[in-house]
């Protein structure tokens, strides 16, 4: 079971102006149609709005989602190592 951790101190905002300071190149827009082993459907509950997931640190396997005003932080190796993957290198 992947932890998630739902974040409503911190405004989509403020979190964006912190990241814009430093590691912005960690930021990747998600973004339909991503190759991927196994085709997984939205849930009832999805997002029906953007989504952009940061990724400060590679290593830790967190990825905080800004979703509107909310922040979702997820601890997840895998999808990060998957969105990091699709995103491509230099």
């Amino acid at each position: 079971m992947k932890a998630v951790e739902i974040v409503t101190d911190t405004s989509r905002r403020k979190l964006l102006a912190a990241a814009g300071a430093g590691a912005a190149a960690g930021a990747v827009a998600l973004a339909p149609g991503a190759s991927y082993a196994a085709v997984t459907k939205a849930s009832r509950g999805s997002a029906q709005e953007g989504v952009v997931a940061y990724i400060q640190d590679h290593r830790s396997g967190t990825l905080r989602l800004m979703v509107g005003e909310r922040e979702v932080v997820v601890n997840d190796r895998d999808l990060v190592a998957r969105i990091l993957n699709a995103a491509g290198g230099k």
